[in-house]
């Protein structure tokens, strides 16, 4: 894992990533991860999963309502005796 080292940040830019990252739940370090990751993401990628990403397709189509069988009582296990 690559680290880099930012020299001559201004105290507002600080501050303020402090703020954010105590906002997040996340240590300064962790959140100007996250800023740098966002920022240089290749632009259209996703973030989301394949089974939203399948969901917001289908979602103006509706849904389907199915009827469930009842349910039976359970068999009797086999006999190998």
């Amino acid at each position: 894992m690559a680290s880099i080292t930012i020299r001559h940040l201004d105290e507002d830019v600080k501050a303020n990533l402090r703020a954010r990252a105590a906002d997040n739940g996340r240590s300064m370090e962790e959140e100007a991860r996250i800023i740098l990751r966002t920022a240089v993401e290749p632009a259209g990628a996703s973030t989301k999963g394949l089974g939203t990403a399948i969901h917001e397709l289908f979602k103006p189509f509706g849904g389907v309502e199915l009827d469930l069988p009842q349910r039976e009582p359970i068999r009797e296990p086999p006999d190998f005796s």
